[in-house]
């Protein structure tokens, strides 16, 4: 884990989430990262076909739909137009929310 200068942020990549998978599960980082990359993939096809997943006690992934909008280039102040969109969601479960 990486701790940044002057912030108590702590930031963990790919490669940090990896290697703690697993050591804690005792399995090799090669295992570790196809658990990983499979887990990613079923969420994402999920979210895709238009379901949600949610982990008890962890939180909810689902989508969103964003409306179409009016916005500002910050250069030039100029006003354009954002297309509506769909994005992830994440919403924490209780249990994770309590252990912050």
């Amino acid at each position: 884990m990486l701790q940044l200068k002057n912030s108590k942020k702590i930031i963990m990549n790919k490669a940090e989430l990896i290697s703690k998978l697993a050591d804690d599960a005792g399995i090799t980082k090669t295992q570790a990262n196809a658990a990983l990359d499979s887990f990613v993939a079923a969420v994402t096809k999920t979210l895709k076909g238009g379901g949600k997943v949610t982990l008890v006690g962890f939180g909810t992934f689902s989508v969103s739909k964003r409306a179409a909008r009016n916005g500002r280039n910050p250069q030039t102040g100029a006003v354009i137009k954002i297309k509506a969109k769909k994005v992830a969601k994440f919403k924490a479960g209780k249990e994770l929310s309590a252990k912050m």
